[in-house]
């Protein structure tokens, strides 16, 4: 598969976009609606003073020093006029006219074609949170194609537990998705170019701007089979994520957090409405497979030594460390050698600030 699969016409959309790149960004709480648009309507709606100058730039559009950009860049495209195009993506509406993809077209599009799972969630999040996603992805990697937007935080947290499962795993990019957004994650984007794929509606070379967040969470939402928020505060983009694939009805999911923690707002929010609780990986493949027979309910691997399971157990339910201690009848020597014995089991993680944390 070539660079040159996309046909004139889409190409020229994908460029419009970037040409009316700061435009779009005055009007970004409107982009779902104004993608939908066709070219002539989108150059009117938003070009205002540069209408004439825009219009001309793009009857003058040049698809095959495009081409020649993309394939410069290393990405290869593929367009909505093409039978392989993503039939998830055809719900949206203002499908991507082009697919823009680093790491291998033939790759991505066997991927994609896979069940699917987006995990998403806060930027900012809790040694809480980014285990629940490394923990969903790991377990899910293996039956369904992880997606999520390679932010930091919890897509950060999704993309790494599905490598390591040696699962398949696609970041969709606010912008190139030959470059890393954000720059601090060139080492993940390196990995997932090798064993997935990364892609965008955008072509090589275009800066991000704000308006680019919320139309990748679109792309994310409708490429996935089920949409799960691990955490997210009030405002949060990674909730757009959520309700934008409720409303194109597709499964939705939710962490459960403490109900007092702002991170928790969005997981909350989302439950009180419906959402499946998620708890473990199997409350996912339930959620998109409602044909299969109940297994076990959700549980804790329990330390095989009796003797640390206390303590263990403490952690599991929230306490601190002195209070685990104390809650289970520990002086610190013998707390502190269960909790040494409970680490090197790998049943325990110690997190930023000295708290410790379970190993889902």
């Amino acid at each position: 598969m070539s660079a040159a699969r996309a046909c004139p016409d889409c190409l020229r959309r994908a460029w419009l976009l970037v040409r009316l790149a700061g435009h779009l960004d005055v009007e970004r709480e409107r982009i779902s609606e104004l993608l939908d648009r066709s070219d002539e309507d989108l150059i009117e709606a938003v070009g205002g003073s540069r209408t004439p100058e825009v219009r001309a730039d793009w009857e003058a559009f040049d698809a095959d020093a495009y081409r020649k950009q993309c394939d410069a860049a290393g990405i290869e495209t593929l367009c909505r006029c093409d039978r392989c195009y993503p039939a998830k993506l055809w719900d949206l509406g203002g499908e991507p006219a082009v697919l823009h993809v680093a790491g291998g077209l033939a790759r991505f599009l066997e991927v994609v074609a896979r069940d699917s799972v987006a995990i998403v969630g806060a930027r900012r999040a809790s040694p809480y949170a980014l285990e629940n996603a490394r923990s969903l992805a790991r377990g899910l990697a293996r039956t369904m194609t992880v997606i999520s937007g390679m932010a930091s935080g919890v897509d950060t947290a999704a993309h790494e537990g599905a490598l390591h499962a040696r699962g398949d795993t696609i970041a969709v990019l606010p912008s190139s998705p030959e470059r890393p957004y954000p720059p601090a994650g060139r080492s993940l984007h390196k990995q997932i170019l090798e064993a997935g794929a990364c892609v965008s509606e955008l072509g090589p070379g275009v800066p991000v701007r704000r308006w680019m967040f919320p139309a990748r969470n679109r792309i994310i939402a409708a490429l996935a089979d089920m949409t799960v928020l691990v955490a997210g505060r009030q405002g949060s983009g990674a909730i757009g994520t959520a309700l934008e694939a409720d409303q194109l009805k597709r499964k939705v999911g939710a962490v459960p957090g403490q109900i007092t923690a702002p991170l928790s707002f969005g997981p909350h929010l989302l439950l009180r409405f419906g959402a499946h609780l998620v708890a473990e990986p199997f409350d996912v493949l339930k959620a998109v497979h409602e044909d299969m027979p109940p297994l076990r309910p959700p549980r804790l691997d329990r330390p095989g030594d009796p003797s640390l399971t206390p303590l263990f157990e403490a952690l599991a339910d929230g306490y601190e460390l002195a209070d685990a201690f104390t809650e289970v009848g520990l002086d610190a020597e013998r707390g502190l050698a269960a909790l040494a014995a409970l680490e090197m089991s790998g049943y325990v993680r110690r997190q930023t600030g000295g708290r410790y944390t379970i190993v889902p």
